[in-house]
């Protein structure tokens, strides 16, 4: 069994919101409510749910981008959020982050050079010129890059860029936030298999945020599905996509596209409703408004993330799954 380089307990990322004359709090965003979740050395972890559930949210906390409102980060055996700024730097050197828009990710000021340059003057780290080549070298972009501003690449060589960046102080892990959902379909491929050639070469760990299910399948071990602040799924890529278990994670699946215009999908399922707003989530399940599988206890108590049929492997979230399934 490999061990975990990243454990995640009890997380929550709460925004407080203000209002009234006196801009008084009068509420809170409940973007991450008490989320817990395990990476293992070399594996990729995908999360995946719709738009607004929390999956940025849970990246840039678990970077302590955003200062979490409790709850643990354990990365190789220290828990980054009670570490004072100098640990952090040092841990930072081995946390890296891809971003969702490469553009506006990339100062459109500075070369590519100054970029790819900024992590080694921040960590002191020298023979800067040698080690910029060969990062442009890993993700397949020419020498004379370093001379040129972010505006005369395309959308995927900015990410290559992006990838770049993440890479310069050879991290152990990277969070990898939605980074091919604005490219062209075409260059997704390329993309995803790009971070596969580098998770194989220099050992890298993954946690890949995305909404595509398709794309998580193409490069996931595990898959974590999020609703509204909280996982409710947790299990190997195979089990979630062969035998979905939550209620949401059977629609998700069931909305996956075929390329086929003459397939015509059975059992297709269609949610109800919206999401809440995670400012006012509801009581008991948060997914119980949506569901048709609802009963009086999925509105008054809230489901744990426990076993499944006793597999340690296969988590889920709900109080019907054993009839259900």
């Amino acid at each position: 069994m490999k061990k975990n380089i990243l454990e995640v307990k009890n997380l929550k990322k709460y925004f407080p919101i203000h209002g009234g004359i006196f801009w008084k709090k009068i509420g809170n965003v409940y973007a991450v409510d008490d989320v817990s979740l395990n990476i293992k050395y070399g594996e990729t972890v995908g999360l995946v749910g719709e738009s607004g559930c929390g999956k940025t949210t849970l990246g840039r906390t678990i970077l302590k981008l955003y200062k979490p409102t409790d709850g643990s980060v354990i990365f190789d055996g220290k828990d980054i959020l009670k570490i004072n700024h100098n640990e952090l730097q040092i841990v930072r050197k081995n946390i890296q982050i891809i971003f969702q828009d490469p553009f506006e990710s990339l100062n459109s000021r500075h070369t590519i050079g100054t970029i790819l340059e900024e992590p080694f003057i921040i960590h002191k780290i020298s023979n800067r010129k040698n080690r910029i080549k060969e990062l442009l070298n890993q993700v397949g972009l020419p020498e004379n890059a370093i001379n040129r501003f972010p505006h005369e690449f395309s959308g995927g060589q900015r990410q290559r860029i992006g990838i770049a960046r993440s890479l310069a102080l050879n991290p152990k892990l990277i969070v990898c936030d939605e980074p091919v959902s604005a490219l062209d379909v075409s260059i997704q491929s390329q993309i995803l298999n790009l971070l596969l050639e580098l998770q194989v070469k220099l050992q890298l760990t993954y946690l890949f945020i995305a909404h595509d299910l398709a794309v998580v399948k193409h490069i996931s071990d595990r898959i974590a599905v999020m609703y509204l602040g909280k996982i409710i799924e947790f299990t190997n890529a195979d089990s979630i996509y062969k035998n979905p278990i939550h209620p949401y994670t059977k629609a998700l699946i069931s909305s996956i596209p075929v390329p086929d215009p003459e397939y015509k999908k059975k059992n297709n399922i269609v949610l109800k409703g919206d999401v809440p707003s995670p400012s006012n989530p509801p009581s008991g399940c948060r997914f119980h408004t949506r569901c048709n599988y609802v009963i009086d206890k999925c509105k008054k108590e809230e489901p744990l993330l426990i076993n499944f049929n006793k597999n340690e492997s296969h988590k889920v979230a709900c109080h019907r799954a054993y009839e259900i399934n």
